[in-house]
C-alpha cells in the first residue's frame, strides 16, 4: 500500500512520502535477509540483546519468585516493606536508565540492571498474590494432617503460585526486551537497538520496521519457549472446561 503510485495520494503531497514514513514491506524483507545471509552481520548484535534480555528476565524472575515468596509468608516483612516496594514500582524506569549507566557503565549490566527493574515487579506481585489466595481450606487441611513448613511450602503455596508464575512470565518476556532495547538507545555501541537507533538517525524507515520484526519474532519465541515449560510443568492442572465437565 506505500507503493508509489499504487493507492491515490491522499494523506501526503506526494506518492513516495507514504514509503518514507511507513516502508516498504518488500525492502523490510530485503533488510532482514541481509542482515541474516547476504552479510550476516545482525548476529553479534542479536546475540548482545539476548543475551541482556535472559540475563534480565532470569535475574528479575528468580528475585520476584524469592520476594514475593517471603513478605507472603511473613506479614510483619510485609507490613513494613509493602509500602516501599509499591512506591518503587510507581517510578518510571526510564529515569533509571541514566542512573544504571553511571553505575554500571554503558555494557551489557546498565541493560541488565534496567530490565530486571521491569521483570522483578511483575513476577513479584503474581507470586504474592497467588501465595496470599491460597486456600484456606486446603491449608487447614494439610496442618491437620501433621505437614511441616517445608511441605506446605512445597506441596501448598508453590503448586498454588505456579499459575500466577507462569503468567507473569509470558508478560516479562516482553519487559526484559523492552529492558535490554531502551539501555541500548540511551547508550550503547551493539545491540538491536543500536541498530534501530542508527537507522533512525539517518531516517531508514525500512531498516527500523526490520529490527521491530526482528525483536517482535524473538519475544514470541521466547513466549512460546515458556509456555511448552508451563505446560510440561502444569500437567496437574485440569485443562480448560473440565472442572464443568465434572
Amino acid at each position: 500500500m506505500t507503493a508509489p503510485g499504487l493507492l491515490p495520494n491522499v494523506m501526503f503531497e506526494n506518492d513516495r512520502q507514504a514509503a518514507f514514513f511507513f516502508g516498504e514491506p518488500a525492502k523490510v524483507a530485503g533488510r532482514i535477509w541481509t542482515w541474516f545471509v547476504t552479510d550476516a552481520d545482525i548476529y553479534r548484535h542479536l546475540g548482545i540483546t539476548l543475551t541482556e534480555t535472559l540475563m534480565a528476565f532470569a535475574i528479575g524472575s528468580v528475585m520476584g519468585l524469592a520476594c514475593g515468596l517471603w513478605l507472603a509468608l511473613a506479614p510483619l516483612a510485609s507490613a513494613i516493606l509493602e509500602p516501599y516496594i509499591k512506591a518503587m514500582n510507581s517510578m518510571p524506569r526510564i529515569i533509571l536508565a541514566p542512573i544504571f549507566a553511571v553505575w554500571f557503565g554503558l555494557g551489557i549490566g546498565s541493560k541488565v540492571a534496567l530490565g530486571v527493574t521491569l521483570v522483578f515487579f511483575i513476577v513479584f506481585f503474581h507470586v504474592y498474590q497467588g501465595v496470599k489466595e491460597v486456600s484456606p481450606v486446603v491449608l487447614a487441611n494439610a496442618r491437620m494432617l501433621g505437614a511441616s513448613s517445608r511441605q506446605l511450602l512445597r506441596h501448598v503455596y508453590l503448586p498454588s503460585a505456579t499459575s500466577w508464575v507462569f503468567s507473569s512470565l509470558h508478560t516479562s518476556v516482553g519487559m526484559a526486551f523492552v529492558g535490554a532495547v531502551v539501555g541500548e538507545y540511551l547508550g550503547s555501541s551493539q545491540g538491536v537497538g543500536y541498530l534501530i537507533l542508527q537507522a533512525e538517525g539517518s531516517f531508514d524507515i525500512n531498516t527500523v520496521m526490520a529490527g521491530i520484526v526482528v525483536l517482535t519474532a524473538f519475544a514470541l519465541a521466547l513466549d512460546g519457549l515458556v509456555g511448552r515449560i508451563e505446560k510440561r510443568l502444569m500437567k496437574w492442572q485440569p485443562r480448560g472446561g473440565e472442572t464443568e465437565k465434572l
